[in-house]
């Protein structure tokens, strides 16, 4: 049962609701670590080039490592040593979902509210 009115429900509008959202909606968030989540006073942060991250879910379970490039149109972050095997042998970088990483040091951001 829907209470909010203003909240809908229909492919269509979902769809161009994605389609019309900002780039700051679009780009990925994670949780903080708790030492983070105490000092920032939040619980999650947009994830930048150069915040050091650990894997919490996923086959890189427990590996830890800085960001190296975020893409938003894809949803997903690209961790530095953390490869994904082709079939000819060569390696690519694993894309991974933001949701099952968690953000254990940040760059200095220029302009984030206290």
């Amino acid at each position: 049962m829907k209470f909010n009115k203003s909240v809908t429900k229909q492919p269509r509008k979902k769809r161009r609701q994605a389609f019309k959202a900002t780039l700051k909606d679009l780009t990925p968030r994670a949780h903080l670590s708790k030492e983070l989540r105490e000092k920032e006073k939040k619980r999650s942060v947009c994830i930048h080039e150069g915040d050091s991250v650990k894997v919490s879910r996923g086959a890189f379970k427990g590996k830890s490592g800085k960001v190296s490039r975020v893409n938003v149109k894809l949803g997903r972050v690209f961790v530095e040593g953390l490869f994904l095997k082709k079939q000819s042998g060569q390696e690519k970088p694993a894309p991974i979902d933001p949701s099952n990483v968690v953000v254990t040091a940040m760059v200095e951001r220029k302009g984030l509210k206290k």
